[in-house]
């Protein structure tokens, strides 16, 4: 049975670690390192898993050390930790904008490594993830973190680690996309004569309903589009004017803006 820690202790790796217990992880095997007393009372109460405020205790035996804190203070958090982590623990970092290198450098020593970029869905157990593994990283080390991912949702392994910026623009940064288009849709129900409740309610289970229908369906999300695209109809009218309208590009350059910021982050941080 593998141990493993987080260090941090807020919404994501609460999430992570609720669902792990869910999808039958034992919490024996699971501990947590956060400053506050507030939150290590939190999480012990909430998970009954071993919790400490100090980082290199809580590392001591782990066979796999989650790094679940701001990219601001990774590089003092990790140089902290380097002594005390035990030589056959793989680390996985769950900070956008740190790169593999800058890990290894701050770790001092080739390590297993493996980046993570859950998105915010995971607090329902409905996340995505992006996973990219370093050379050092085994096959059996891959399995476990795979699972600890698939207990709050999807995830899947990328071949670069410039490829999780693109996790970050597509995934990473999307459930904001939907927030903003669940946020313009009631608002323009609104002013077509729907109380507020109402017009949310139905842009938020149509988003729901679509979204299952393309995650179950064998067929392609345009094809489901054409599907209930009747000619001359009040669907096709909508769908032709955001093809006009030119909202495509605007996705493309949104998502492509996403990628550039990520990258810039990287920079940020790096060693």
């Amino acid at each position: 049975m593998h141990s493993i820690v987080f260090i941090g202790g807020g919404n994501m790796a609460s999430c992570i670690i609720g669902g792990m217990i869910d999808q039958g992880f034992d919490p024996l095997t699971l501990g947590v390192s956060v400053p506050s007393e507030q939150s290590k009372e939190r999480l012990s109460k909430a998970y009954n898993i071993a919790v400490t405020s100090n980082n290199n205790d809580a590392i001591a035996n782990a066979d796999i050390v989650v790094l679940a804190v701001k990219p601001q203070i990774m590089r003092n958090v990790v140089l902290a930790l380097a002594p005390a982590l035990p030589k056959n623990a793989v680390i996985v970092s769950v900070a956008a904008g740190i790169t593999v290198e800058s890990l290894q450098s701050w770790l001092g020593s080739p390590r297993a490594i493996i980046r993570a970029m859950p998105n915010t869905p995971s607090l329902v157990r409905t996340g995505a993830t992006g996973l990219f593994a370093n050379d050092q990283a085994s096959q059996l080390q891959k399995a476990t973190v795979s699972s600890i991912f698939e207990a709050v949702g999807y995830c899947c392994w990328v071949e670069s680690e410039a490829l999780i910026n693109a996790v970050i623009a597509v995934s990473g940064s999307g459930p904001a996309y939907f927030f903003h288009i669940l946020d313009i849709m009631p608002s323009v129900g609104q002013e077509l004569g729907l109380p507020e409740r109402e017009a949310r309610k139905l842009a938020s289970q149509t988003a729901l309903g679509a979204a299952q229908m393309a995650i179950n369906s064998d067929q392609s999300p345009s094809e489901l589009r054409d599907q209930v695209t009747s000619p001359g109809g009040t669907t096709e009218r909508a769908l032709n004017t955001f093809r006009n309208e030119g909202l495509e590009s605007i996705f493309r350059q949104a998502m492509n803006s996403a990628l550039a910021r990520a990258e810039e982050m990287s920079k940020d941080f790096s060693a």
